[in-house]
């Protein structure tokens, strides 16, 4: 093995690409601290902000995906994506990687089509149970895919499968003997029922509304709630309610400190995202998922699913949230047996050191080369 070998990690558009993509580097790093690592983003996504913040160069692609809805903004499509292959290519003459990572998002694919065409060895990331079109395409040629999630062979070779699971920030999964210190930071009663909404950085629109429209029924229970709205929704909720609407109600527009909210935390509401399952399998508390709609494929439904089958997860669809969440949450609250038996499934689910295993992949690959 080369022992400075470099190697690129392409993708992100959303925290559940970027966050797995930044803990395969730092595990890249602490097994070989002298490899070079170059992320390939896309200009104008949040991976442009978040990767120099955790310490580590990038580059950006003009890329982007399809715009649902509207012929017109997809007619530049084609152009951007040759140019992004074009750019993609210089960066790989230039930078010279030994392997290239690929976890999904706009940038993931032009990156490794153009190691595929300079033949330099390429690992996938599939964090779905549902691969997307470009991944499935790109699977053909990969070295390894690896998967967290099992019945991918539907999807790609199966001789190139590895199931690590996802990777996650293992400090916001670390929660044990903080339930005290999180009710503490959140000032709520550390005794009381205690349920997490959190709808990932932006927010969720459906799940803003269904609590929002029954909030006197969560208060009557004398259940407390940490309700993350996501910044696109947090001026308005604030707007309407108030920052002291009730004691038991905190609302906040993001959580810093998500270990001690999950800590604090009896039942979680949450989307479907897989990095978002990984840490919840990890947490092993009871989880009620909506699935975004609004995602390709559909796969936080299929990814909710995976959770659902092995009874480790309630589903409450988008459409029917608004009516019924609120309602199936206090209802489960009540439930201990089965509360307790949800959090006993999911934690079954969990695979642990997923970033570790997929470095030492990555490093397969730098030295077969």
């Amino acid at each position: 093995m080369n022992n400075f070998p470099k190697i690129i990690i392409s993708g992100g558009g959303t925290g559940g690409h970027i966050f797995p993509a930044i803990a395969i580097a730092n595990a890249l790093k602490s097994i070989l601290p002298n490899c070079e690592i170059l992320f390939v983003g896309a200009v104008g996504r949040m991976e442009m902000e978040k990767v120099p913040a955790a310490g580590y160069k990038i580059v950006g692609l003009n890329i982007s995906g399809i715009q649902r809805g509207s012929i017109l903004k997809n007619l530049g499509l084609p152009f951007k994506v040759i140019s992004g292959v074009r750019k993609a290519m210089k960066l790989i003459s230039d930078f010279k990687p030994d392997a290239v990572v690929g976890v999904g998002g706009y940038a993931s694919g032009p990156l490794l089509y153009a190691a595929s065409l300079k033949k330099i060895p390429y690992l996938i990331q599939e964090q779905n149970s549902y691969a997307g079109i470009t991944n499935k395409m790109l699977g053909k040629n990969a070295a390894k895919i690896c998967v967290a999630f099992d019945g991918m062979e539907s999807f790609f070779p199966a001789d190139k499968i590895l199931k690590t699971g996802n990777p996650v920030r293992t400090n916001i999964v670390d929660i044990e003997g903080k339930h005290h210190a999180g009710a503490e930071l959140l000032k709520l009663d550390p005794l009381k029922k205690t349920v997490l909404i959190t709808g990932g950085s932006l927010g969720a629109g459906t799940l803003n509304k269904s609590i929002e429209k029954h909030l006197s029924e969560i208060i009557a229970k004398d259940v407390q709630i940490v309700w993350q709205t996501g910044k696109f929704y947090y001026k308005g909720v604030i707007e309407r309610l108030g920052l002291d609407y009730h004691p038991n109600v905190c609302i906040l527009e993001f959580l810093n400190k998500m270990d001690l909210a999950y800590a604090a935390a009896d039942l979680i509401i949450s989307r479907a995202g897989a990095g978002t399952i990984a840490e919840l399998c990890l947490i092993k508390k009871p989880v009620i998922l909506v699935p975004s709609p609004n995602v390709a494929e559909d796969h936080q439904t299929k990814n909710a699913m995976a959770l659902v089958k092995n009874d480790a997860a309630i589903l409450i669809t988008d459409r029917s949230a608004e009516d019924t969440l609120v309602a199936e949450a206090l209802k489960l609250l009540e439930n201990t047996t089965r509360c307790k038996s949800l959090s006993e499934n999911i934690g079954k689910m969990a695979l642990r050191d997923a970033d570790i295993i997929i470095a030492e992949e990555v490093l397969k690959l730098v030295n077969k080369g």
